[in-house]
């Protein structure tokens, strides 16, 4: 049993959920669901991000403050995490006082440190990913727009350039510290290309956490953003805490935002003399028709579009199995479909009405116990130890692929020895049997992605309480459904679709 603190980025309020964000949030409940499956100690942080010019010029468009723009707007996440049933621990929000306070307390230490200096910042600023950005990395259009604008104005600096070795040091020592190693050697390339010291404060906006040192300065969006994962674990407020669970982080994010995650983050974590540091799982984007998810191009697909066709756990099983975390993959409603009806609606759903009606018909209703020498039960092993690898490695469609190949085993099972052909007897029972522990192994083991779907499961096979009262893999062994219950025919649990 150990300790397991898992995040998402927090998704900046002037963005519409969709299923980029969907992809990375239900990564992270899936992994916090593993772990908690595991018998981990685990927390599961999400939020928003609210403050910057951007946000300021969107409330300003609205005809309202800031803080009520970011309000309306960040309970739009919460709406739809909570419609994908997520089990986050916490949702933080910048704007939280809890928060001002941690980030006041880091970078004041930071300050304490040496690490941060004054000086005059005059460049480009791009609005609309709230970064700094250099001639090259934008066009005439985005000057024209307002998207990016020249600025010249005091600010504070980061000492970002006197990390480069200790960051490069960290890469080499702890290779599995970002995943996949792609995105390790990308963050390595960019400590390589030279670092910049970096403006870490602004004096021509007034939305932001108030500089404890000079109350003329607020700080920039991002540096203000990354320091959410230390104020929900207690960083400045209760050290305690903080010593508990900052060892165990793990931060999922897109590849978009690595440069200020393991490059930025790590350097200001050293500077804080923070220690360790966390650990990185970065993926790729969910592409459609080619091009990256965006509410601009209007590919930015809203969760609930797709609840509504394959319900909750169809959505996110179909997210999580059909998108490697790493790659960019494509994403069609098409290919929902017919992951939809292979797996879930033929697959599993066709093993427990099949199940069901043959123990209904040729056992009385009640579940025969499984063989204890299956030709199944080895299956089952080497199929945990993908399993177990595969979640360890942040890996949930292969752990899911790994999972829904035994109801396949199961299913062929079946089809080898015809059971609803024969008269009742002790071959029926074994081979019954041993199909009802597929199905009390495949509730356990798939629970991450399909929580609903598996504890249904689990009442229908005639077993108390729930999956999640359980601990793998232990709990996943060959031989524990204990036969003598009686197993309930029911409602189809993911009707076919027609693409």
């Amino acid at each position: 049993m150990g300790r397991f603190y898992v995040t998402t980025p927090i998704f900046y309020v002037n963005d519409a959920p969709h299923i980029g964000h969907a992809y990375n949030a239900l990564s992270a409940d899936a992994f916090a669901r593993w772990h908690r499956l595991c018998g981990d100690d685990t927390w599961f942080l999400t939020g928003t991000d609210e403050h910057g010019l951007k946000v300021m010029r969107a409330a300003e468009e609205r005809g309202v403050t800031p803080q009520a723009h970011a309000d309306a707007y960040s309970q739009r996440f919460r709406d739809a995490w909570a419609q994908l049933g997520l089990s986050n621990d916490d949702f933080i929000r910048t704007t939280e006082d809890r928060h001002i306070a941690s980030v006041q307390a880091m970078l004041q230490r930071i300050y304490d440190n040496g690490w941060i200096y004054r000086d005059t910042y005059e460049g480009f600023y791009n609005v609309s990913d709230e970064a700094y950005v250099t001639e090259g990395e934008f066009t005439q259009e985005d000057l024209d727009s307002g998207r990016v604008m020249h600025m010249k104005e005091d600010n504070y600096f980061f000492k970002l350039s006197a990390f480069a070795d200790r960051l490069l040091e960290w890469y080499e020592r702890e290779p599995d510290a970002i995943k996949p190693a792609v995105r390790r050697n990308e963050a390595a390339g960019i400590v390589k290309q030279g670092l910049r010291d970096i403006s870490i404060t602004r004096t021509s906006i007034d939305w932001g956490v108030p500089v404890p040192w000079d109350d003329a300065h607020v700080f920039y969006v991002w540096y203000d953003a990354l320091i959410n994962y230390a104020t929900a674990v207690g960083y400045g407020a209760d050290a305690e805490r903080f010593a508990t669970w900052w060892p165990a982080t793990t931060h999922l994010i897109g590849k978009d935002i690595l440069r200020f995650h393991c490059v930025y983050w790590p350097a200001m974590l050293m500077a804080a003399d923070i220690a360790p540091l966390p650990r990185f799982g970065v993926h790729g984007w969910l592409l459609v028709g080619g091009e990256k998810m965006s509410k601009s191009k209007l590919t930015g697909i809203a969760p609930a579009h797709l609840i509504e066709d394959f319900g909750v756990d169809g959505f996110r099983y179909c997210l999580l199995r059909d998108n490697p975390f790493g790659p960019d993959s494509e994403f069609s409603y098409e290919g929902v479909v017919s992951r939809y009806n292979t797996d879930l609606a033929n697959n599993l759903g066709n093993l427990l009405s099949r199940v069901a009606t043959v123990v209904e018909k040729k056992c009385g209703g009640i579940g025969p116990a499984p063989s204890p020498d299956s030709p199944l039960a080895p299956l089952v092993a080497g199929a945990l130890d993908t399993i177990v690898a595969a979640w360890a490695d942040l890996q949930p469609s292969v752990a899911l692929e790994a999972t829904f190949r035994l109801i396949r085993d199961a299913n062929s099972h079946l089809e080898d020895h015809e059971p609803w052909r024969k008269d009742p007897g002790p071959e029926v029972d074994v081979v019954m049997g041993d199909a009802l522990e597929i199905l009390r192994i495949v509730s356990l083991l798939a629970t991450p992605a399909i929580p609903t779907t598996c504890a249904e499961v689990w009442r229908r096979i005639g077993l108390a309480g729930a999956p999640t009262d359980h601990t793998v893999p232990a709990a996943a062994a060959w031989g524990g459904y204990p036969g003598g219950l009686a197993v309930e025919r029911g409602a189809p649990l993911f009707p076919r679709i027609k693409a």
